[in-house]
Parts: structure tokens; C-alpha cells; sequence
């Protein structure tokens, strides 16, 4: 799986006009599923993010996790993260999950998150959406757990 972690001071996604998820504090996580990914491997990132240190204590070190700080987590499906850019000027896509599969283990990430996290909020998996946030530091940090 991909993932792309932005650490926000707020994040909304919106479809058609209408606000479907939102967050204040936290991480944007932007999620692509591989065709090799099984809910395994999403078990895998969700506990890299849980436990990523990238907010700041204190002393203004990154030494916090979003556990840490009472952050959310704005979950987006993303598969254009596995965009092929090597050849021509349009991407290809074929790296992406085929969309059955994208939108389970999607789904079952966005499950397990909200198990062990209080506060997921999450776009619609295929959904022309509209993602805003306000990126804090910037932080922006790429994953990506095989």
C-alpha cells in the first residue's frame, strides 16, 4: 500500500458542495491500494501511522505520535499515488489495485482505523472529491508498506 501523510491543522472532503468528512488536528492520510496488498499489509501502515512521530513536543521536536496528541485521521482513497510517470506524458494507473480490490481493502482499512483510533473521517472510495486542509508545518511524509 501507498500512503501520503499530511500533517494538518484541519482537513475537510467534500462531494458535490456537501462536507463528508472532517477533521481539525490530525493527519490526511491519502491511501492507494497495490494489486499485491491484502488487509495484512494495510494493518501494516495503519500501525506505521498510528505511531509515526511526527508532531512536536514540547521542545518543538517531531517526538509525538497522532496517538500522542489526541489527533484525527481524514482517510482519502487515492489511487492516482500509483501513477506511472516513467514513459510519455500520461500516466498510467496499472499499479493501482483494480477497483473491486482498491475499495475492500480500502474498506477494511477504514475499518481498522476506526478501531484503534477515536476520531476517522474519510472521503468515498471512486468519488470525484474536493480536499481541502490546512497543511501545518508543512509536514508531508510519502509511505509505502509491501
Amino acid at each position: 500500500m501507498i500512503a501520503l501523510l499530511q500533517r494538518v491543522c484541519q482537513a475537510r472532503v467534500d462531494i458535490a458542495g456537501e462536507t463528508v468528512g472532517q477533521i481539525g488536528h490530525g493527519l490526511l492520510v491519502l491511501v492507494c491500494a497495490e494489486p499485491e496488498d491484502t488487509e495484512a499489509t494495510g494493518q501494516k501502515l495503519l500501525s506505521k501511522i498510528l505511531k509515526l512521530r511526527i508532531f512536536s513536543d514540547e521542545q518543538g521536536k517531531m517526538n509525538r505520535s497522532v496517538q500522542d496528541v489526541a489527533g484525527g485521521l481524514l482517510v482519502v482513497s487515492q489511487f492516482t499515488l500509483a501513477a506511472d510517470t516513467r514513459g510519455g506524458n500520461r500516466p498510467g494507473f496499472t499499479g493501482a489495485a483494480p477497483p473491486a480490490l482498491g475499495e475492500a481493502l480500502y474498506d477494511r482499512f477504514v475499518a481498522l482505523a476506526r478501531e484503534q483510533h477515536p476520531v476517522v473521517a474519510t472521503g468515498r472510495f471512486g468519488a470525484d472529491m474536493q480536499v481541502h486542509l490546512t497543511n501545518d508545518g508543512p509536514v508531508t511524509i510519502p509511505m509505502r508498506i509491501a
